[in-house]
């Protein structure tokens, strides 16, 4: 049987990533419960019941508190630096990339738990300063906890040594270029298998029983309104399907994920128009509207990212082509895979096989075309870039397997070699990019 996948665990795992804020918490609370451990174990020592190792650090109280409030000083002076850094990093990604891209520096794991240990082995510090102080046998000194400050911050040195090559590494565009694509490699496997893993039985992918209720949802359905404005960035389509089988009822979405949507303007339209009322009291628990659009559900995102990449390097003001050509080296791959792939239903269905939810799922011709267009537009008399072009469409010929997809691919082939006609003056540049369109052709002849 299929793998059911619910999709509310990529929401909420992107969710939980897209911030700056859990890992350090979880850290947080995992040094407090460390240093709960440890001071019971000093407790133990203190009251006789245990010979302390060799190898742990002994000392006064006095010692011990001017040990700690260096290192924790230390600590938090760090953590200012890592900051600094990030802000950095984050301002040149922002010019330089676009300010779309910035999310995904946040998400970053490495930043993250680099921010998240020295902040742990911070307040790691200020519990154990907490804790020293009188007792019955003399001054109370955690001799354990403080063996375990100063290793700790033996290893926040290795962290920081790893951050700094971590964002040497990170904001280079390469890959910068490569994580994106990996990322739509991911959006894309998630969409595909949750279109697996749901009850689909007797999907239709167009032809009268499609065309019929298009035409009764259009003629007597009723429209539901959008709750809230902002980009949608996840649709409960399982919950759609309950909320139609509750109400006997057909649901049809005007907008997928990454649409902007507006309140007040239509959402759904649901058939009879009579359950439109009571869909609508349920409506907000079917979606997610936000102020930007997220990979959860977005494939589109991805590769508009890619896109706005390959035209600001080349822009008159930066003039990277070979970022440009990188680009389009990593779009090609990723379309490869939609080109085996991508093959969403707009048709969902309850358990008894009724029709429930009509979505609106983007298109493979789409995506084609947000892939290659805009670059296009902006490569004129540039032989470099429409020959890339060229051969990643030809490259993802070669993975098209369904015969009715290629009409696409050829059309923008076909632009692209107008284009050269049109823009290249030099007799050799455009002999190249001849050769290219002609072996193309010449492939599905």
């Amino acid at each position: 049987m299929p793998r059911r996948v619910r999709p509310e665990a990529g929401w909420l795992a992107e969710a939980a990533r897209t911030n700056l804020w859990l890992v350090p918490s979880c850290a947080t609370l995992g040094a407090a419960a460390l240093f709960a451990v440890t001071r019971s174990i000093d407790s133990v020592a203190y009251d006789h019941r245990w010979q302390l190792p060799s190898w742990i650090i002994a000392g006064s109280a006095d010692g011990a508190r001017q040990i700690l409030t260096t290192l924790a000083a230390a600590l938090i002076t760090v953590v200012g630096v890592v900051f600094s850094i990030i802000l950095v990093a984050l301002t040149l990604n922002s010019t330089q990339f676009g300010p779309r891209m910035l999310r995904n520096f946040v998400r970053d794991r490495g930043t993250q738990w680099t921010l998240g240990s020295f902040v742990a082995t911070f307040v790691y510090a200020m519990l154990s300063l907490a804790a020293i102080g009188g007792g019955s046998h003399g001054a109370f000194v955690p001799h354990i906890s403080i063996t375990v400050v100063l290793a700790l911050t033996l290893v926040d040195v290795g962290v920081l040594i790893y951050f700094i090559h971590h964002v040497a590494v990170m904001i280079q565009l390469p890959q910068v270029i490569a994580s994106i694509a990996r990322d739509l490699a991911a959006a894309v496997e998630h969409e595909t298998d949750g279109s697996r893993g749901h009850d689909g039985r007797g999907r239709i992918d167009g032809g009268p029983e499609l065309d019929l209720l298009h035409d009764m949802m259009e003629r007597g359905g009723g429209v539901v309104p959008a709750p809230d404005s902002g980009y949608l960035q996840f649709v409960r389509r399982d919950r759609l399907v309950e909320l139609a089988e509750r109400f006997d009822a057909v649901i049809k979405l005007h907008h997928r994920p990454g649409h902007f949507v507006v309140r007040g303007h239509p959402f759904l339209t649901v058939w009879p128009a009579d359950a439109a009322p009571a869909v609508e009291r349920w409506v907000r628990t079917s979606h997610i509207t936000g102020p930007y659009r997220t990979l959860t559900q977005d494939v589109a995102f991805a590769v508009d990212q890619l896109v706005e990449i390959a035209i600001r390097a080349l822009s008159a003001a930066v003039n990277d082509t070979f970022t440009a050509l990188t680009c389009i080296d990593w779009l090609g791959e990723s379309l490869c895979r939609i080109a085996r792939d991508w093959d969403p239903d707009p048709i969902r269905r309850d358990e008894r096989g009724v029709v429930r939810l009509i979505s609106a799922p983007i298109s493979y011709e789409r995506l084609i075309q947000r892939a290659f267009e805009k670059i296009r537009q902006a490569s004129a008399g540039m032989p470099a870039v429409l020959i890339r072009q060229l051969d990643a469409i030809t490259l993802i010929s070669r993975s098209t397997h369904r015969p009715e997809r290629l009409p696409v691919l050829l059309a923008q082939a076909e632009m692209i070699h107008r284009l050269a006609v049109e823009s290249v003056a030099e007799p050799a540049d455009l002999a190249d990019i001849n050769t290219v369109y002609r072996e193309l052709l010449e492939l599905h002849r």
